[in-house]
């Protein structure tokens, strides 16, 4: 398993922060190069289903995920059930005060293709977290300006 943690603060109260990253749909608006929706209904609760698209027109992978932990309004455990992307990954918000709260995002990944995937994701993964840190920061500017 390879444990990737990364914390972004937001200076909006944390139930503005859980609307915000539970609405699944604006994911696309900023996670870099992902698209995002629910498989049914909303997408909420235990057991909802989720699907995300990583990638550029076709060229990318498709991640399913069901929703396995639902703690509204501070903690979401999903666990990945795609070919490529397997493990659990977890948003969890914590309020710091009245006005404003840390999003952290999470993942225990399975890696495929057993020590290949390990080397390769070795590799890829100073590119993976960046994209991943922009993409949170993006998403605090989206909050805190009431786009999202």
């Amino acid at each position: 398993m390879e444990h990737i943690e990364l914390t972004v603060a937001v200076n909006a109260p944390a139930q503005k922060v859980w609307d915000a990253i539970t609405n699944w749909e604006a994911q696309s608006q900023w996670m870099l190069g992902t698209k995002v929706w629910p498989v049914d209904g909303d997408g909420t609760g235990v057991g909802g289903k989720i699907e995300a698209f990583t990638g550029i027109w076709r060229i990318g992978f498709l991640d399913t995920m069901e929703i396995t932990i639902w703690e509204a309004p501070t903690r979401c455990d999903v666990l990945h059930t795609g070919r490529v992307v397997r493990g659990t990954g977890t948003f969890e918000v914590i309020s710091v005060s009245p006005t404003s709260s840390n999003f952290v995002w999470s993942e225990d990944l399975d890696l495929p293709l057993g020590i290949l995937g390990k080397v390769g994701f070795t590799l890829l993964r100073p590119g993976f977290v960046f994209g991943v840190r922009k993409s949170l920061e993006k998403f605090a500017r989206l909050v805190e300006q009431g786009a999202l």
